[in-house]
């Protein structure tokens, strides 16, 4: 019988599971609301869907993808900025009430997993992980191994400062590209734009009521050729774009697979982002340049590289 894990996504909204085989297929899966401010109902819910799966397939191990710094040994969440959690140790207390061997990491980190061993980057060695959603995560592929850093928590580019003294971040420093280049800076940047002539027809969609504005809508709207909704997704690439640039510089990665919610946007996204790299690479022109690909494996990513993680 094959090696079966299960791997769990802790999102903003939603905490997803899943039964994952050694092929990086999903066997079961199930999703449950997300209590983003109760950190013990957050407990509850990973342990009740690892219950409930486990119920139906004889799984071996947890891996469990949480957003926020994790600690070198996998265990401890040190630091979430949109959770309550601070210096949680994660593993133990889920361990305790599953009863079985759980690994925690990065959720992007695990995102950037599941894309390299079974999606859009399982032809490189060496690849960069973007997550656009309500937050920007990363995760770093080196030499086919995830490379955590010596404290576990590298790829957090999100918090890379892209405008000194700029907005506040939930993390508590000023300008971070999650400010800029996330989905919610996508719904807060067509909002405080939203009194322009040319945001007319967008404020139509959702009868002048701003609060009903978000990330789909934009992204539906610049499908059907909104000129106002396809300039704030291709400012959020911009941003993302020139983003990559600087990272390109320092760990030179043959793919960035960009994954996450806002990446449903499929072009609308990539291309400006693929211009402003192309435009702000150092050396361009001069030195093969950095494929960015769409990922593959959708909201799918987290679960599927959390299981295949705990397995190794």
């Amino acid at each position: 019988m094959s090696d079966l894990t299960c791997g769990i996504d802790i999102g903003g909204t939603k905490i997803a599971g899943a039964v994952v085989d050694e092929d990086g297929t999903i066997v079961a899966h199930e999703r449950v609301e997300s209590p983003a401010t109760d950190t013990d109902a957050i407990v509850t819910a990973i342990t009740g869907l690892v219950g409930s799966l486990g119920a139906q397939h004889p799984v071996t191990r947890v891996g469990i993808g949480a957003a926020g710094y994790i600690d070198a040994g996998r265990a401890v969440v040190m630091f979430a900025p949109n959770i309550a959690w601070r210096d949680e140790d994660l593993r133990d207390v889920v361990e305790k009430r599953v009863e079985l061997p759980v690994v925690v990491e990065n959720d992007a980190n695990a995102a950037a997993w599941g894309e390299f061993a079974f999606g859009a980057g399982k032809d490189v060695d060496d690849m960069l992980m973007v997550t656009v959603g309500t937050g920007v995560g990363g995760g770093l592929v080196l030499g086919g191994h995830l490379y955590r850093g010596g404290f576990g928590a590298a790829g957090e580019i999100g918090h890379l400062r892209v405008v000194p003294e700029g907005r506040l971040c939930g993390c508590g420093n000023l300008g971070c590209l999650e400010q800029y280049a996330s989905g919610s800076a996508l719904v807060k940047r067509t909002r405080e734009l939203a009194d322009r002539p040319e945001a007319a027809a967008l404020l139509d969609r959702v009868g002048g009521d701003l609060t009903r504005v978000d990330g789909p809508l934009v992204t539906r709207a610049a499908r059907d050729g909104d000129p106002f909704a396809v300039d704030r997704l291709a400012e959020v690439g911009r941003w993302l774009g020139e983003a990559l640039a600087s990272l390109a510089a320092v760990l030179d990665p043959s793919v960035t697979v960009v994954g996450g919610g806002v990446s449903e946007a499929g072009d609308l996204l990539l291309e400006p982002a693929r211009e402003a790299f192309a435009r702000e690479l150092t050396g361009r022109g001069h030195r093969p340049a950095m494929e960015i690909r769409r990922a593959t494996l959708g909201n799918d990513a987290g679960v599927v590289g959390a299981g295949d993680l705990a397995r190794r």
